[in-house]
């Protein structure tokens, strides 16, 4: 069948489905085999047996391999933005607002192992797929804007001390909540603490929280 003849075949099918659904499945399906297996270890073939479509489908929504790996990555990365959007930080004094954030950076990454492990993966990449999209370094721009802007609102209301770089105070925050997930299991191993125990999160949580609240309070 010549191109042209299947892609309008593909182009019929994709529209007899629900477009938006179909690429839902298929990327629920891709995320847990990205994260699994990595870029190289995980197959569309497979990707493709485990959802309602082809692996032509997935080429048609997706373009490539690196297309389905490439809109995984900025699903993952708009998943904790839109969930420190919806901390409305705006909305609550400067201390309250870095709980908040330090909490919700935290929870966001215990209850999502899976995005750590894709932040990982891309990084084994040396993040060639983000410094290809304009869309995610925005998106992720975002959290050190509104960083930013909280340190701003802080030292004006004598909350917070001056001079603290929101890109760095980010890599406290994350760094923490990243290495406790990424490294779960040889921690658990050296040090026999289940780090995924409510009790251990919980005591790890308001230790990040008052560390950085700590590190902010003016001299």
């Amino acid at each position: 069948m010549p191109p042209s003849d299947e892609t309008a075949l593909l182009g019929q099918e994709a529209r007899q489905r629900d477009p938006e659904q179909t690429r839902r499945e298929i990327l629920d399906v891709a995320t847990t085999a990205f994260a699994e297996k990595g870029l190289s270890g995980a197959r569309v073939d497979e990707i493709a047996a485990r959802t309602r479509t082809t692996k032509r489908m997935i080429y048609y929504y997706f373009g490539s391999k690196d297309g389905l790996y490439a809109a995984v990555i900025a699903r993952a990365y708009g998943g904790i933005r839109d969930a420190e959007r919806r901390l409305q930080l705006d909305a609550l004094p400067p201390m309250e607002a870095m709980r908040r954030l330090v909490e919700g950076t935290f929870d966001h990454h215990h209850a999502n192992p899976t995005f750590v492990r894709l932040v990982s993966v891309e990084n084994i990449e040396e993040a060639r797929h983000i410094r290809a999209s304009a869309a995610i370094a925005q998106r992720n721009a975002e959290v050190v804007s509104t960083v930013r802007e909280l340190l701003e609102r802080g030292e004006r209301e004598g909350c917070f001390r001056p001079g603290v770089d929101a890109l760095d105070l980010h890599i406290l925050i994350n760094g923490a909540s990243f290495h406790r997930v990424s490294n779960r299991h040889t921690l658990g191993a050296i040090f026999g603490r289940d780090l995924q125990d409510p009790a251990v999160a919980r005591a790890q949580r308001e230790m990040l929280v008052q560390a950085v609240l700590a590190y902010l309070r003016p001299a």
